[in-house]
């Protein structure tokens, strides 16, 4: 599916090719939160870095958050990227995974499908005052989820071509 995005500005534009267009997965970890979930949470989609474009690409700044374990502190190689004017979260790119990008569902223009479930991660970092909200049975895990972005749409029939 290709999607459409942008910042609240205007100043970057976006398109990608995304075989993973529903916004399912919402993530409650301090990062996500912080760097782009005003709810408690944010939800990224799964798409092809091959296909990004950009236009405003001036505009665009990079963070890549600390990281504590412990005593130790080390910096993410996830990088993500926002609007330095507006400062909009837009996608996030993780070396790690070259030939991925994580799009925010907020930064899309494009109208997304409604997914048939949420799949809450990373509960045992979220804030105090959020509670999760979703249907009853929505899969619930306090770290990472047994399943990948890819594996929720293809057991939903979702991938889109």
């Amino acid at each position: 599916m290709q999607l459409q995005g942008s910042c609240h500005c205007a100043s970057v534009r976006f398109s990608v090719e995304s075989p993973q267009p529903v916004p399912f997965m919402r993530c409650y970890c301090s990062i996500c939160r912080k760097t782009a979930g005003s709810g408690g949470y944010a939800i990224n989609l799964g798409a092809r870095f091959d296909t990004l474009k950009v236009e405003g690409k001036r505009h665009l700044r990079v963070y890549q958050a600390q990281i504590s374990e412990g005593d130790a502190v080390h910096t993410s190689s996830a990088r993500r990227h926002f609007c330095g004017r507006c400062g909009s979260p837009l996608w996030l790119w993780d070396p790690g995974w070259p030939e991925l990008v994580h799009p925010h569902a907020g930064a899309i223009d494009t109208p997304l499908p409604t997914p048939p479930e949420h799949v809450h991660i990373m509960l045992g970092s979220r804030a105090a005052w959020v509670e999760p909200e979703g249907r009853r049975g929505d899969p619930r895990f306090e770290t990472f989820p047994d399943v990948s972005l890819s594996e929720w749409h293809e057991r939903h029939g979702l991938t889109s071509t």
